[in-house]
């Protein structure tokens, strides 16, 4: 789905926007299965090992993992897609409806950054840490995990639920109109978070979101996401693309050309490759991967 010219001029201004709709139970369906299929079977391995009693074969998507979890939070390593490297997930970072409003923020020539990130955030009666953490993470803004190289890139965030994003669930939050700030230092404890001392007096924006919506950030746009209150998961993909040509901010991980219309085959679409230079990235370090906080 385009963006319209009013959601393009609105994300301009705001470094942030809501755009409804953009994807269709049959975009997301193919993933949701292999993510069900991924941790089915990492449950069978641990159910095995002794440290899950209860697999919940018959829980929905959007609960089976909490259940899981709760008895062994073990269920969640490997997940995050440069660890799994899933072929349904490979196939929809190239998704056209995706791809086609993602055009309206950085042209024709697009690149997949390989900062992306699968989160599932599971209730907070299974996962009663409510601190910062790879569930609840602090007020930051994207740039703060990139080489200052990439000051100039033009990466845009593109966050979706993988099901629905209430407040309830834990949805995030950003603070509108103050990305033209630049960036602002932040502090490795807390986990990678704004100096306080810097944060903006601005009033947060709740970003929540229905399966199908997308959220567009500037990488200056500081947000946050806050504790899961409901009885089911918040599943999230945490995605990145930007101007080819462009500093991707990460220089030791894959980046790869997903659309073109001046050469056409520059576009990255095999999964084998896209799979062998993870392994690679991790077997033969090089490269840059850090965070800018102090």
């Amino acid at each position: 789905m385009q963006l319209t010219t009013q959601q393009v001029e609105d994300f301009h201004n705001h470094g942030v926007i809501v755009a409804r709709g953009v994807l269709t139970d049959a975009d997301l369906q193919p993933v949701i299965d292999e993510l069900s299929a991924w941790i089915d079977e990492r449950a069978q391995t641990l159910h095995a090992e002794g440290k899950i009693a209860e697999l919940h074969e018959d829980a929905p998507f959007e609960q089976r993992y909490g259940l899981l979890f709760g008895q062994c939070q073990d269920i969640g390593q490997g997940m995050d897609i440069m660890f799994y490297r899933g072929r349904a997930m490979f196939n929809f970072l190239h998704n056209a409806h995706l791809l086609d409003a993602v055009e309206g923020l950085v042209g024709p020539e697009i690149t997949c950054n390989p900062i992306q990130h699968l989160r599932a955030k599971p209730p907070v009666a299974f996962d009663p840490h409510t601190g910062p953490s790879f569930h609840v993470v602090p007020w930051h803004q994207d740039a703060g995990v990139m080489m200052p190289e990439a000051e100039g890139s033009n990466v845009v965030t593109c966050w979706l639920p993988l099901g629905d994003a209430t407040e309830e669930m834990g949805c995030m939050q950003a603070l509108p109109n103050v990305f033209r700030n630049g960036y602002l230092r932040h502090l490795r404890a807390g986990g990678t978070t704004i100096d306080p001392a810097l944060m903006p007096d601005a009033e947060p924006l709740s970003l929540a979101c229905r399966k199908g919506d997308v959220v567009f950030m500037h990488r200056l746009t500081p947000h946050r996401s806050t504790p899961n209150v409901s009885d089911q998961c918040r599943w999230s993909l945490d995605l990145r693309y930007q101007t080819t040509g462009h500093h991707t901010g990460r220089t030791a991980h894959p980046d790869f050309v997903v659309r073109s219309r001046q050469a056409p085959s520059s576009v990255m679409d095999s999964y084998t490759k896209w799979r062998t230079d993870w392994i690679d990235a991790f077997e033969n370090p090089r490269g840059v991967v850090g965070h800018r906080a102090e």
